[in-house]
């Protein structure tokens, strides 16, 4: 019965449309070729123009590796290709890397909307090839010859390589070694499809708000799964659950990789849920987590957790589809912040919403901090003051829900993008908002050199939400890969944004306390 259930999971992320045709992974693995094709050129030019001896231009060679959601096997029709660039010991990031393998890939045909993004912690250059988005990294390793399988957990090979060139790398080395980790690889990939579709429809999806990201829920997943080694999917599902609801964070979860680590350090550290990366010891996924997004997602592995004990209890009217019914904002908030962003163009509409978005947790803290002093005269603080409690009082109370879903107004002419954020019910007095968003103007302008877009926040009532912006009426059984940002404008082309870096994939363990991010990473 457990194995009809889970081939009946599976059917229900066929029709949700997130396993790529054959024809489709069959191009993707075209493209990874084709851009293997080009580095390994590319170290040979860059060589030749370097004056090395011929017979060290003949040997040395660059290579690709995947990542993310392609690496890991769990990608759908529209995920981009996440692909590092491992070149050798005279290949720079600034000259050879952003110069010379930009404009060999700028001069092919099949290669289009070329970007280069310098000023994130971890550079790379965005690019559509064949109709295919990818993110490429850069990492310089100290030798003459980077092979195709090049081992890049061999410690010797990683000694004295810069700081970019370890969290370029430290993303596929968490790929590989969590794939290597899982005892049943297919179970693992149908399990983390599945989880993927539960956090982004009850809206627990995504780092810069504050919840959790791909390589999250890949190391959650890979615990349970080393755990119930011979468990079917639908059993891994509701153990994910059961373990996770009851897991006594902040506990690190760490997978048994062989590797110790000093888990009181972890402990207490300023994470609600530290998550260990299972290629070091020290590094551990880098967490946008707060208060408000910790009690969320808490609050949704529960739900998980009491929904899936009728998976194992094998009930026959049980409809597996409810645990993927979207987030209820409409009915379960009654008031919301309404975050409004615009741009003269399209362009710098993308690249303004990426610095924005990209400081969203500072936003977080200000607006569940100002809840708390909705008691206080704003007359009583001083300005230093109050920017200091509006920071640091999330701890004391408030709550506020960070809708990840984006939305437009199709009432102004003007583009831009509107995100709607859930409200304490509790506080139903509201109103102290200006000083949020003076703090937050301050903290999002400063820093920024492109042409600065329109930021306005304000108070709305669930009733005075848009129409597109009730997602979650309906029962949602029609509602495909809803995670996918709405189309709120059939017009416009998808923004290209600098400032949100593909991913950051950790952070080395520390009992610091947190400054707001200037970036997303």
């Amino acid at each position: 019965m457990e194995d009809e259930r889970s081939l009946s999971l599976l059917k229900l992320m066929v029709n949700e449309g997130l396993f790529p045709s054959p024809e489709e992974d069959e191009k993707r693995k075209i493209v990874v070729e084709k851009l293997k094709t080009i580095v390994v050129a590319w170290a040979k030019k860059v060589a030749w123009q370097r004056c090395l001896p011929k017979q060290q231009i003949a040997a040395t060679s660059a290579t690709i590796l995947t990542y993310g959601s392609y690496g890991l096997g769990v990608h759908d029709p529209e995920s981009d290709i996440d692909a590092l660039c491992v070149g050798p010991f005279f290949a720079t990031i600034a000259e050879d890397f952003f110069i010379v393998l930009h404009n060999i890939l700028k001069s092919r045909p099949e290669i289009s909307e070329i970007h280069c993004v310098k000023d994130s912690k971890v550079p790379l250059m965005r690019f559509t090839f064949d109709g295919i988005s990818v993110d490429l990294p850069y990492a310089q390793l100290k030798v003459l010859n980077v092979p195709e399988n090049v081992d890049i957990h061999n410690l010797s090979l990683l000694t004295n390589i810069d700081e970019t060139s370890w969290k370029s790398l430290s993303g596929v080395r968490a790929n590989q070694r969590i794939l290597l980790l899982v005892p049943n690889l297919k179970n693992f990939q149908s399990m983390l499809r599945c989880l993927k579709l539960w956090a982004k429809r009850r809206g627990v999806y995504g780092n810069l708000n504050g919840f959790l990201g791909g390589v999250h829920l890949a190391v959650l997943a890979a615990f349970v799964c080393q755990n119930q080694p011979n468990a079917s999917v639908i059993a891994l599902i509701s153990n994910f659950f059961s373990t996770y609801a009851m897991w006594p964070w902040p506990t690190p979860v760490m997978l048994q990789d062989g590797m110790l680590s000093n888990v009181e350090d972890v402990i207490e550290t300023r994470f609600y849920m530290p998550i260990r990366l299972p290629c070091s010891p020290y590094e551990y996924c880098h967490s946008n987590v707060t208060k408000s997004t910790f009690t969320k997602i808490r609050a949704e592995f529960l739900r998980g957790h009491s929904m899936n004990r009728d998976l194992l209890k094998l009930k026959l009217d049980f409809d597996a589809g409810r645990i993927f019914e979207p987030f209820p904002y409409s009915t379960n908030y009654t008031r919301f912040v309404k975050i409004y962003l615009s741009a003269p163009d399209q362009d710098e509409l993308g690249d303004w919403v990426g610095w924005v978005k990209s400081h969203f947790r500072c936003l977080l803290l200000k607006v569940t901090g100002s809840c708390a002093l909705l008691h206080f005269e704003s007359s009583f603080l001083g300005s230093y003051n109050a920017r200091f409690y509006l920071l640091q009082l999330e701890a004391v109370q408030g709550f506020c829900d960070p809708n990840p879903m984006e939305y437009a107004d199709m009432d102004v002419s003007e583009p831009n993008v509107v995100f709607y954020w859930g409200l304490n019910r509790s506080r139903s007095n509201f109103v102290y908002i200006e000083p949020v968003q003076e703090d937050f103007s301050r903290s999002i302008y400063c820093g920024y050199y492109g042409i600065r877009g329109k930021m306005e926040l304000s108070i709305v009532q669930s009733s005075e939400l848009p129409k597109n912006a009730r997602f979650d009426s309906g029962n949602g059984k029609k509602m495909k890969a809803c995670w996918k940002m709405l189309d709120y404008n059939q017009r416009r082309a998808p923004a290209y944004s600098q400032h949100l870096p593909s991913y950051f994939v950790g952070y080395v363990e520390s009992n610091g306390d947190t400054e707001c991010p200037s970036t997303g990473v």
